[in-house]
């Protein structure tokens, strides 16, 4: 079991908040949306309310805790099979660094049928990583999919390392709304050893049920330029966006 973590996200034009009741009623529509992906078996439909979920929570600057199951002890393990090829660590880094801005913890293993994450933490932070995550790697491929290079090789390359710039601007960008979230709160002191508390207790139930957790070994170097050029495509990445449609995901190793 392996810890690859990197990872936190700037507010899109267009993002706003409300309070009350308001709130509420958005968080609850979130909640529903998110349960209903879960459950349907119908990818489309999945994909659909999760990417739905996803531009809710972006738009209103919905925060973990605003997601928060209603019961404390509901941590889950939440598998999500990212393949195998060049863009495999690349895929790993994006979702570790959504799920560390939600208080989760991204781990992998592979196997037979390639590189399998784990997402460790409260049923609800785990629905929001996973929706925010599907958003986000779908823009990232259908970004990186429009590079290209003189030959396969060079182009290989030039997207993984394209993709490995997105993934750490993303999570640059989490990071950031994070302290806007901290900084807004009445009272930052209480909020920062309850992210603190989740964070530990996420660890220990990963711990229960995964087993010895080690770090990874450093992927290979990337180029300078095509990690810039992720990096820079980042800055426009819209959480939930739509447009991307129905793209396929470049290397999926399926």
């Amino acid at each position: 079991m392996y810890d690859a973590r990197a990872g936190e996200t700037h507010l899109n034009d267009g993002e706003h908040s409300v309070a009350g009741d308001a709130l509420d009623e958005v968080t609850r529509r979130v909640q529903k949306l998110l349960a209903v992906a879960e459950r349907t078996a119908n990818e489309d439909e999945s994909d659909a309310f999760s990417r739905k979920a996803a531009e809710l929570i972006a738009r209103y600057r919905l925060s973990p805790g605003a997601l928060r199951s209603t019961d404390p002890d509901d941590f889950v393990v939440h598998e999500h099979l990212i393949g195998r090829g060049a863009y495999v660590r690349a895929r790993f880094l994006l979702l570790s660094e959504v799920a560390e801005s939600m208080g989760c913890l991204a781990t992998f293993t592979t196997g037979p049928d390639g590189t399998t994450a784990q997402v460790s933490g409260p049923q609800r932070e785990v629905n929001a990583v996973m929706s925010l995550f599907h958003s986000l790697h779908q823009q990232m491929a259908v970004m990186a999919s429009r590079q290209r290079r003189a030959t396969a090789a060079a182009t290989q390359r030039f997207r993984r390392a394209f993709m490995f710039g997105f993934a750490e601007r993303v999570g640059e960008m989490l990071r950031e709304m994070q302290r806007v979230i901290v900084d807004e709160h009445d009272n930052p002191h209480s909020v920062l050893p309850m992210l603190r508390q989740q964070r530990e207790r996420v660890h220990e139930f990963a711990l229960q049920r995964l087993g010895p957790i080690r770090s990874a070994s450093v992927p290979s170097p990337v180029l300078a330029d095509g990690a810039s050029a992720g990096r820079q495509a980042a800055r426009d990445a819209d959480i939930g966006r739509t447009s991307v449609g129905e793209q396929r995901a470049i290397g999926s190793g399926r």
